[in-house]
């Protein structure tokens, strides 16, 4: 197996996988002989497999309790190369769904490496380690139940963006929001799973697989992601208005003849009262919003939709359910004691928090060490600490102090390298307020475009790059060139951007990279319907 196909397998190593549920939700497991993994981990029951590996329900005997345990599959690895990208994958995962500290994530305990001390000569075993949970997904309740009640859909999607508005702060984009990752547990808590395709959000085309195809799933992928340009927050909010009407409607929002991504880039949903009159005119226009073809033109985030998901959810203290399927547990059972998304951020553009009235002054070998141990850090792909370190430098001395311009540029860019875009902008924004260089200036404002774009602020980003354009010498106007394409391209401008991309083309040989990429997303564009001809 390739590499290209290691990492387009689809990611079925969700936690529903270690929990099969019967109609009347009992868990079934069936026993084998106790393996111990790590010397701590205890595999109890038989797993289902999936499309990397294996989710075992198991047992932590240090902390007494069970656990989730993934296993990630390095036999199917033939090469170093492919074990490399499972090695990162399985990184990528952990590391990732660890940061995104809400109850509608399953927290992840440990990420193990477990190493068969009788058999030196065999590969690592690789596994993370995550809270049990136990419930049914929203696929099956959709295809068992049909649609549902509307408070309890509105119910479903309001805890759908109480996570996606943690994960967006991290900044996470899940990618591959559907029915299938999103249970509904005992309590009535929705969890949301499977952020193993997730990724810090960026900006190009690097985010697609190395088949050039996107991560995703095809039913319920935003028009963005499928022309491979880079995916923000509002691809997840697309792809959270296809689920939401599946709830009311019973079906896909965009059914019918042919490839599903295509029908995503060009046709429009059904309205939800031509299928169901009782739904509201306003929930209606909400997920026609959140289908819009542009990012820009569907809500501004998260916390926006849970805003005017609020009106349709039964108030606090409301002592009877509305009527559901039976035997799944009511989902607006949380609401009764409401559950907040996560307070919008503040993208923090001076030098930071209050400090004390008589600053330190940092001795050079105080600074100097502090620089050397975030640089350790970073070299060790260990981002947040390196920018912790960093920060209480920052904090303890003296703003006037003519060093600091230094440790500031250092900070960012261990900001930018570990994808915090949004601290990153404005620790650049604050740089570039004082830059005297004009180098040093542009090269603020090239970073600053860069996480604007990242964060889903394309038109903010696409203005900061042609700006950039305006005076670029030769050697960065082909980037800018293309950068200002893939924005076009996910602002659902495909004429203007396939007019830029055919200027490039004829402007380098054949071979040229500018030109064998313009062409690549020419016949995207072509073949998605657009105005690449």
């Amino acid at each position: 197996m390739s590499s290209n196909q290691l990492l387009h397998e689809p990611d079925v190593l969700s936690l529903k996988d270690g929990c099969p549920m019967t109609s009347g939700g009992r868990h079934h497991m069936t026993r084998g002989r106790t393996r111990r993994i790590a010397d701590r981990y205890e595999l109890n029951a038989l797993p289902m497999p999936g499309g990397m590996g294996l989710v075992w329900e198991g047992y932590d005997i240090v902390l007494d309790r069970p656990v989730a345990i993934k296993q990630i599959r390095v036999e199917k690895a033939r090469t170093p190369a492919e074990l490399a990208v499972l090695v990162g994958r399985f990184r990528r995962e952990a590391r990732v769904t660890a940061q995104i500290e809400h109850p509608g994530v399953p927290a992840v305990y440990d990420a193990a490496i477990n190493q068969a001390a009788d058999s030196p000569d065999k590969a690592a075993e690789l596994y993370v380690v995550m809270q049990l949970i136990r419930g049914m997904d929203l696929r099956d309740i959709l295809a068992q139940q049909g649609p549902l009640p509307v408070e309890w859909a509105v119910a479903v999607a309001a805890q759908i963006c109480s996570v996606l508005s943690y994960a967006h702060a991290v900044p996470v984009v899940h990618r591959d929001l559907k029915p299938s990752n999103i249970m509904i547990d005992g309590n009535g808590a929705v969890k949301v799973l499977d952020f193993g395709v997730a990724a810090a959000f960026g900006t190009d085309t690097a985010q697609l697989t190395e088949t050039g195809r996107p991560v995703g799933t095809r039913d319920y992928m935003a028009p963005e992601q499928f022309l491979g340009v880079g995916v923000s927050p509002r691809s997840d909010l697309y792809t959270l208005g296809c689920v939401l009407h599946e709830m009311l409607a019973g079906r896909k929002a965009l059914c019918g003849a042919g490839d599903a991504a295509l029908r995503h880039v060009h046709d429009n949903p059904e309205p939800l009262r031509s299928l169901r009159p009782d739904i509201p005119v306003e929930l209606e226009r909400l997920v026609l919003d959140l289908l819009e073809k542009n990012p820009d033109d569907r809500p501004a985030d998260a916390h926006a939709v849970h805003d005017r998901l609020v009106p349709h959810l039964p108030s606090p203290g409301t002592s009877t359910a509305p009527p559901g399927p039976p035997g799944l547990a009511d989902p607006t059972l949380p609401y009764r004691a409401p559950l907040a998304p996560k307070s919008r951020p503040a993208i923090r553009t001076g030098p930071g928090p209050a400090r004390p009235a008589t600053p330190t002054v940092l001795s050079d070998a105080f600074l100097r060490e502090g620089e050397e141990e975030a640089v350790r850090l970073f070299e060790e792909g260990r981002f947040t600490q390196a920018a912790h370190v960093l920060e209480e430098l920052l904090d303890q001395a003296d703003q006037l102090d003519p060093r600091l311009p230094e440790t500031r540029r250092i900070h960012a860019g261990v900001l930018l390298a570990g994808e915090d875009f949004r601290r990153a902008l404005g620790a650049f924004r604050h740089l570039a307020a004082e830059a005297k260089d004009g180098s040093e200036l542009r090269e603020y404002r090239q970073h600053i475009a860069l996480c604007l774009a990242a964060l889903g602020e394309h038109e903010q980003a696409l203005k900061e790059y042609r700006s950039l354009l305006r005076d670029a010498p030769d050697s960065e106007a082909v980037t800018l060139r293309q950068k200002i394409a893939d924005l076009l391209l996910a602002l659902h401008r495909a004429g203007e951007a396939a007019d830029l991309l055919r200027s490039l083309v004829r402007e380098f040989p054949p071979e040229h990279p500018a030109a064998v990429r313009s062409r690549e997303l020419l016949d995207r564009i072509q073949f998605a319907g657009g105005s690449a001809d």
